[in-house]
């Protein structure tokens, strides 16, 4: 059992490396393309959304409440409210659908 976890240790680890080292070895020149460049211009973004999203609504005794909670954080950043305006009104709305529901 315990050598499993060093195989598993050492394939994620030359995967992360390949993933690392091969665009950096095949790609010489200044990328050009328009399409590839905004393409890895938003890979950050999709990650982050990606991980978060599922939390944000996971984190809850509800999932309803996670989910009114994003909808009402995603329109109090469309109104450029700050972080922390946007990170209390997402609070106060958990903590009301969660004495509803």
């Amino acid at each position: 059992m315990r050598g499993n976890i060093y195989i598993y240790i050492l394939v994620a680890g030359v995967v992360s490396l390949l993933l690392r080292a091969l665009p950096l070895t095949l790609i010489r020149g200044k990328i050009k393309n328009k399409f590839i460049k905004s393409f890895l211009l938003y890979i950050p973004y999709t990650t982050l959304a990606i991980m978060t999203f599922p939390a944000i609504i996971r984190a809850t005794d509800s999932p309803a409440a996670g989910a009114i909670a994003l909808v009402a954080g995603i329109i109090a950043a469309w109104f450029n409210l700050g972080m922390l305006p946007v990170a209390a009104i997402c609070c106060a709305v958990v903590f009301i659908t969660g004495l509803i529901f």
